[in-house]
């Protein structure tokens, strides 16, 4: 009987255990899925500034040949 009571005592701490566990793995889902839309965010951002980049550049070329400063 003594051995009943504590076999069903570490299936309760188990029990326990995997439920807490199940509560960390679906806090570090929401975190991942926050972190995954902040990075799309990130790279959009990027790439607009990129194409930004590209159009500056292709103004002060247009500049440099009218101003004749082309090697």
């Amino acid at each position: 009987m003594e051995t009943d009571n504590l076999i069903l005592e570490h299936l309760r701490a188990i029990r326990r255990d995997m439920a807490r566990m199940a509560d960390d793995i679906h806090g570090l889902r929401i975190e991942m899925s926050a972190m995954r839309h902040n990075m799309t965010a990130m790279q959009m951002v990027q790439d607009r500034d990129h194409g930004d980049v590209t159009q500056l550049k292709l103004r002060v070329d247009r500049i440099e040949q009218r101003l004749d400063l082309v090697d």
